[in-house]
This record gives structure tokens, sequence and C-alpha cells, in this order.
């Protein structure tokens, strides 16, 4: 086999392999010799059949077959040779005419191209100097939290069919949504409880039932904003036909013991310090993610000449595209993104990608240079992880990890990000900065000035307090099944941009 280098530019290398029609002809009366034991034919005894014979009938097929083991095999050794790492799957054209090859016995070749990692020696993790954001979790944090329990968790008693409702009382009603005098899909509900002042439903919704007592029936006008999630209702103005069915008005739940067994602990003490190691946990994890932030802002100045794959940057920048899009189309983009043209777009989100690829390839190589590696156990336990979720369809779950090589390399990825964070954080200039819990958990979007920094918004996490569907501020889509409580809801809250570098 002769391997030439035809070019060379930048991190593209291409290659012309030809192998000689004297080494396809010893192969092939190689492969004729292994299978010969197993050939059957009529007039032949078993094993027998005449290595010609064979040649004559199955040659061309096997010499298919040939041709296909030698590609990637002639392929990696190429690259192993001149210890060169692809960046992306190299592409395969075939020079020769098949029937050339097959029938007449000529040489086999073909071209490789070949996109190469580039060579670059990665910062030491050492030379690094983060400031790392503490913040202690206070009594006044965990006093609020015990309240919200209590609230949360009090109880709902009717009141006299006289009394009149109030701002914290529930109102428990049967109502009926009419536009322009005609019901509308998802409109209607039964025993469906409203909790005047929680601002789960549009505006002007909950302010009509305050004053109303059991057995009232209402008329509730409100208008739908105009971007509510459901297009048909949006703008619309609206009649509620309400019937009051019953009043509650909340009970006091005390902070003591009695709150904390509710909740399945012991006692008080229990339920506090229960509630602190939440909260660690969450300073915790809060105070890893800025410390993460300026790990991958230092190291993208510090190899902005990195040369950076072609290919590597046009898969992440078209990853990143598509979700613009989305949001575009959906009518999510982020103000600072809305006013812009197509062209100035994809001017800043392929900068985006250029950051996403240089740092994957910093991150990797310093991982590389520490031998940091992803065990057998760490997957199957992120596996496990991911079949936890769809309680019932574990095996399903896990057997499709088994069979999708491409889907254990995406589990793979991050826990490997994860293992190099850890290890820069290990080695680097580390200084503890002790914040109070609003500077910890700020949202950093507009901190870097640099664009690099800058989300794609078409990932998008959801809102908090999304727990409770029918109250929630958020789908920018809902069908008829789910409008019968979203009808009388706010309108869609935007959702943050994911963060991810």
């Amino acid at each position: 086999m002769n391997v030439v280098e035809k070019s060379s530019e930048g991190l593209s290398r291409t290659f012309e392999v030809v192998v000689p029609a004297s080494d396809l002809q010893s192969r092939l009366s190689a492969k004729i010799e292994e299978i010969r034991p197993q050939v059957r034919l009529k007039g032949f005894r078993p094993g027998k059949v005449p290595a010609a014979h064979i040649r004559k009938m199955f040659g061309a097929s096997i010499m298919s077959d040939i041709l296909q083991e030698i590609v990637p095999e002639a392929t990696q050794s190429t690259l192993d040779e001149r210890k060169l790492r692809p960046a992306s799957q190299p592409g395969i054209e075939v020079k020769s005419d098949a029937e050339d090859v097959l029938k007449n016995g000529k040489d086999f070749a073909f071209e490789i191209n070949v996109e190469v990692m580039p060579e670059f020696e990665a910062a030491d993790p050492k030379k690094l100097k983060l400031e790392r954001p503490v913040a202690k979790v206070a009594d006044a944090q965990v006093n609020e939290a015990l309240e919200r329990l209590a609230k949360d968790s009090r109880s709902y008693e009717d009141k006299p069919k006289s009394a009149k409702s109030a701002e914290g009382d529930v109102v428990v009603i049967d109502f009926v949504g009419k536009i322009d005098g005609e019901v509308f899909p998802g409109g209607s509900a039964t025993d469906s409880r409203v909790a005047l002042g929680d601002g789960a439903f549009i505006p002007g919704f909950e302010d009509q039932l305050i004053g109303v007592k059991a057995g009232d029936e209402v008329e509730i006008k409100v208008t739908f904003p105009a971007d509510y999630g459901a297009e048909h209702l949006a703008g619309k103005d609206a009649v509620f036909e309400a019937k009051v069915k019953s009043i509650q008005a909340p009970q006091e739940s005390k902070i003591d013991d009695s709150l904390a067994e509710r909740l399945g602990l012991s006692d008080l003490d229990a339920l506090k310090e229960a509630l602190t190691k939440r909260f660690e946990q969450e300073h915790n994890q809060a105070s890893r993610m800025k410390v993460k932030r300026q790990i991958l802002d230092q190291l993208d100045d510090m190899h902005g000449d990195v040369e950076l794959p072609g290919r590597m940057v046009e898969t992440e920048f078209d990853s990143i595209w598509r979700e613009v899009m989305a949001a575009k189309e959906a009518g999510e983009l982020e103000d600072e993104d809305k006013d812009k043209s197509d062209d100035e777009l994809k001017a800043d989100y392929r900068t985006i990608a250029e950051r996403r690829v240089r740092l994957g390839l910093v991150l990797a190589e310093i991982g590389r240079n520490a031998k940091i590696d992803v065990t057998q156990e760490e997957l199957a336990r992120a596996v496990n992880q991911e079949a936890m979720k769809y309680p019932g369809q574990e095996r399903q779950v896990v057997e499709y990890f088994q069979n999708n090589p491409g889907a254990v390399q995406a589990l793979r990825a991050p826990i490997y990000e994860e293992k190099v964070v850890d290890y820069v954080i290990e080695l680097a200039d580390v200084k503890d900065v002790t914040v109070d819990r609003d500077t910890l958990f700020a949202e950093e979007d507009e901190a870097p000035a640099k664009k690099p920094a800058k989300k794609a918004p078409a990932k998008k996490a959801a809102a908090k307090g999304d727990a409770k569907p029918a109250a929630k501020k958020a789908a920018a889509k809902s069908d008829a099944k789910a409008d019968a409580k979203p009808a009388a809801k706010k309108a869609p809250a935007k959702k943050a941009a994911a963060k991810k570098d």
C-alpha cells in the first residue's frame, strides 16, 4: 500500500492511497482459502470446491468486501503512522473505477480528506487566579424557608355561606369561558380552586372574585394578554360565567415540631438542619458555577490564537443556529437580538461557536496531559441516572444506551468536562471571597464584556415555579386539554437562556 500526502493546508490534510492489484489478489486468495472449508456448492463435496471456481463465481463479491475492509484499515494506519488526531470523521473519495478493480484487476486508489486536531500547549492550571464566592447560610434564610413551608402546608376550611371572600382565601368555582358568546375549547373547569392574591390567573380574573360568597353566580370579564401561549386566545376578550361553590379560609400553621412531623422529620431542629444542608448544597453548586465561568473565560483569553478545525466550528454553529431560528420563530429571542439581521446574528453566534470549540479543545488537552478519563463505573452511574428519569422504562433506557455508542458519548462529555474543571480548580490559585446570597445567585449573562461569553437563547431552562402547570405563566404551546385551566392563566413567562459555554 502506497500513501502520498497530496496537500497540507492549515489543519486540512489530503492523502492518496493506492493499493496495488497484487496486494488485492493476495488478500483475495487468502480470503478464498479462509472460506473454502465452509463453501457448499452442488456437484462438489463439502469443503472441496476448487479455489479457482470460488474465485470465478464469487470473486467480485469477495473483492468488494475486501475493499470495504481496506478503506478504514488504511485510513487508520495512515493517521497512526503520522500520529495525527482527526478532529472529525475523515472523508473518503474513491478514485478507481469499480469495474477495473473488481473485474479487470487494476490497482485500488482513494483519497483521505481529514481535518486534524491543532497542536498547541495548554495553559498550566497553576497560573489561573480564581475568586470563589462563598455565602454562609443565614438564619433568616432558614426562617424564611420555614415560613414558606408552614404557609404551603396550611389547611383550608370552609367559611360560613354568608361570609365573603377576601385576599388569601381560596374560592372553589365551576366556570365556562366564552368569546363572542361562544364557548371555546379548554375554557371550562369544575371545582377549580382559585387562590386569591397568588397571581396564578390572568390579570383581573382573581380580583373579580374578591367579595363573593358561596352560591353567587358572577361574570368575570378579562382580556387575554397579547403574548398568551395559546395563539387562538391571545389578545381576545373573554367572559367566564362562574358559580361559586365555596369559600375557604387558610388556617394558621405553626412553625413547630408538628410541622416537621408532617414533612416526615422527627422535630423542628431536624427540619432546620435539613434545610441548612440543602441550602449549603445550593450555595456550593452556585459557587462552583461562578468559578467554572472564570476558568472558561481565562482559558479562552489564554488560547485565542489556537487554530480551530473548520468542520468542528461549522457543526457547532449549525447546532446553535437551529436553536436561534427556533427561538426567533417562537418569538423568544433575547431583547438584544430582536432588531438584528440574520447576518448580524450569524456573526455573533459564530463567535460563540468558535469559543465553545476552542474551550472544548483546551479542556480536552488539559485532560489528556493529566491523563484524565471517564471510568466505566462513572458511565454506568450516568446511564442509571438517566434510566431513573423514566419510571417503568428503565430497562429500555439502559438497552438504548447499550446499543447507541453516540448516546453514551453524549453522557461521557459533560462528565469528562467536570472532571477536568475539578482538576483545574485543585491546581489553580483560588481565593475565597465572602458574598451575600443575592450576589452568589446573581445572573452573569451581562457580566462579561466580551461577546463570546453570550449564550445562545434557544436552549431554554424552565422558569422557576413551573411545578404547577395549572398556575404557571408558561408554555409557548398548549393544547386544548391543557387549556382548561391555562385559559384563565397569565401569559407565558420568558425563559432564561441556558448557560453553556
